[in-house]
């Protein structure tokens, strides 16, 4: 069985927010990824300045052109930020310093750079004024993703009215302590119907106990499970990297940033999502195919 995972940030040894990334380990990572059973993912780069976002989708569409595997396995890419809320406890691994409020050039330097292949862009909708790129996206294709952000309840029915159709990894990009009632989760779930919603499934993130409480809330027609994978997936503790910064992976196999209680990112792989999947929440194989394959493809309109 062969999955799709929308937010890959690395893997196997290579970051793709690196500067310096070859072709050679692009190909390396998509080969790892398919022996771990996920045939399709979106490459993601997380917060940066415009131009250095720009310059590495440039880069990724000129390795689908030139190898086959790539092509095959990178159906698109994620942009993850710089359109974040940078208050400490939301911005978790990003950058502070390249972010910014949304808006329409910087979207479309970096939709021009993509080569009509950005699937899924994440961002604050406090900081879209009057939804106005989530607005321009959608009209292009793209899907848009509320994440690192806490949106009230008004501003975000007003981003689903002007196209916003998925929550990145619920239950993370967000503060440890919130207020008990009127926070940004339940927010979320009270909109679920009209939302896909995003889990990664490692434990780590979201404790298995609390994912089987949101999945009864979203359900698995609503559902979408990912990796967050770092470089670090598939590999064992020690320093690694993210976007050129440090990530130090513990004995559990769990990423912060040295000196951070903010997790960055997973190491967890495809087999052990659906692993994860059958022994914490009891899905079946046709269930894990659903969250982890047809959902994904059909909230970024690939099927």
């Amino acid at each position: 069985m062969s999955y799709f995972d929308l937010q890959i940030n690395g893997y196997a040894g290579t970051d793709f927010c690196s500067r310096e990334m070859t072709m050679e380990q692009m190909r390396h990572a998509c080969e790892a990824l398919r022996a771990d059973g996920i045939g399709g993912i979106l490459a993601t780069m997380i917060t940066d300045s415009v131009e250095a976002l720009a310059d590495r989708l440039e880069k990724m569409v000129r390795f689908r052109e030139e190898d086959a595997l790539i092509r095959e396995t990178v159906k698109g890419f994620h942009v993850e930020g710089p359109f974040l809320r940078a208050e400490t406890g939301y911005i978790g691994a990003h950058p502070e310093k390249w972010v910014r409020p949304a808006n329409r050039a910087d979207a479309e330097r970096l939709l021009e750079a993509g080569g009509g292949l950005v699937r899924l862009m994440t961002l604050a909708p406090e900081f879209d004024e009057g939804a106005a790129t989530t607005r321009f996206l959608v009209e292009r294709g793209v899907t848009v993703s509320a994440g690192h952000c806490d949106p009230d309840l008004e501003t975000l029915e007003r981003a689903i009215d002007a196209g916003l159709s998925m929550i990145t990894h619920v239950g993370n990009g967000c503060p440890v302590v919130l207020p008990r009632h009127d926070n940004f989760i339940q927010r979320v779930l009270s909109l679920s119907d009209r939302l896909w919603l995003c889990f990664i499934p490692d434990g780590a993130h979201v404790p298995f106990f609390a994912l089987k409480n949101y999945l009864k809330i979203a359900g698995l027609e609503r559902t979408i499970f990912t990796t967050d994978a770092i470089m670090a997936a598939g590999l064992g503790p020690g320093t690694y990297e993210l976007s050129g910064e440090p990530v130090e992976i513990d004995e559990a196999g769990v990423a912060r940033r040295p000196g951070s209680p903010n997790l960055a990112g997973s190491t967890i792989r495809g087999h052990q999502v659906a692993a994860n999947l059958r022994e914490h929440l009891g899905l079946s194989e046709a269930e894990v195919r659903q969250v982890y394959h047809d959902n994904p493809m059909r909230a970024l309109g690939l099927v």
